[in-house]
């Protein structure tokens, strides 16, 4: 994956034009409050204080990087949630993810929504993914995951959560089409230099990032993201954070 300077809103650019919309239930609306648009899947502002938005669900397999902490990627699989997605999380600490397990729940008997799965970390068949129901497949298999459930059919997403980076996720960083940072320590930076082939002025901004700041690269992408979090999250998430 190459990087650039070149900035831009809409991150991941956007397939076949418009992003598409997808549907979610009123309980999860209603849970969730999601922050999203057409353009794409709004995790934030961009440095003129405009939305910032990612294709996150796209109608090809697509491999995303969350480097930092769980708040990130609880963020983004709960946005996923609210435009509809089927999130399946494989994980092995379970206990961390069940916020959004509860945040599904709905009616008298609160019967969970079938739109999150919260597995161990082993092989599965995945579900293909559709425009009306693509699938977020969130990997959380610490800093050296090995990839158990790549990407593999149209809207299908695995995004591997990885709590720093190590040299040995080197190839798996390297061929994300996404990767959203958050602030990283000097030689964390430095081997992000390596990896990605940044530029001094790039690592100077990695390691420079504020606690509420991603930074959003891949293919001619370069941007620095302040994240935002609405109401509804807030019960869930808690206030927005670097790490947990």
């Amino acid at each position: 994956m190459s990087t650039g300077q070149t900035r831009s809103r809409d991150t991941m650019g956007k397939v076949g034009g418009l992003a598409p919309e997808f549907l979610a239930s009123p309980e999860l609306l209603d849970a969730v409050s999601p922050s999203a648009e057409r353009g794409g899947m709004l995790i934030g502002s961009d440095p003129r204080n405009e939305p910032a938005s990612v294709s996150l669900l796209r109608p090809m397999p697509t491999r995303v990087v969350a480097l930092g902490g769980l708040y990130l990627a609880r963020q983004l699989a709960l946005r996923a949630l609210a435009v509809g997605a089927l999130v399946i999380i494989a994980t092995g600490r379970p206990q961390a993810w069940q916020a959004l397990a509860q945040a599904t729940m709905t009616g008298p008997n609160e019967r969970p929504l079938p739109v999150v799965s919260i597995r161990r970390l082993s092989p599965i068949e995945l579900p293909d993914g559709t425009e009306d129901k693509p699938v977020l497949v969130v990997h959380d298999g610490g800093a050296t995951p090995v990839e158990l459930l790549p990407p593999r059919t149209p809207w299908q997403t695995t995004m591997y959560v990885l709590p720093y980076l190590h040299p040995q996720a080197g190839q798996l960083a390297a061929n994300a089409d996404l990767v959203l940072i958050q602030r990283l320590q000097a030689a964390q930076a430095q081997l992000a230099a390596r990896i990605w082939r940044l530029n001094p002025a790039m690592v100077n901004e990695l390691a420079q990032l504020r606690d509420d700041h991603v930074l959003a690269f891949g293919q001619d992408l370069w941007m620095p993201i302040r994240l935002v979090t609405n109401e509804g999250e807030k019960k869930i998430l808690g206030p927005v954070r670097r790490g947990d």
